[in-house]
């Protein structure tokens, strides 16, 4: 039990030296994951669009 006791408390000191981020921060950070995301998704999306169409042309051919 003691074990458990000193895991949590070096949980709360560790988590009281964090720097955490202001609120323009995170909003841009979001901001910039989000958009990320986005661009990423539409590029696999195309890729996987000319992908399939190349595979059913060939394979019509």
């Amino acid at each position: 039990m003691g074990k458990i006791k000193g895991f949590f408390s070096d949980v709360m000191s560790e988590m009281r030296k964090t720097s955490w981020p202001k609120s323009k921060e995170l909003t841009k950070y979001t901001v910039v994951v989000i958009s990320t995301v986005v661009i990423m998704a539409l590029f696999f999306v195309l890729v996987d669009l000319g992908i399939s169409s190349l595979f059913r042309w060939y394979l019509d051919l």
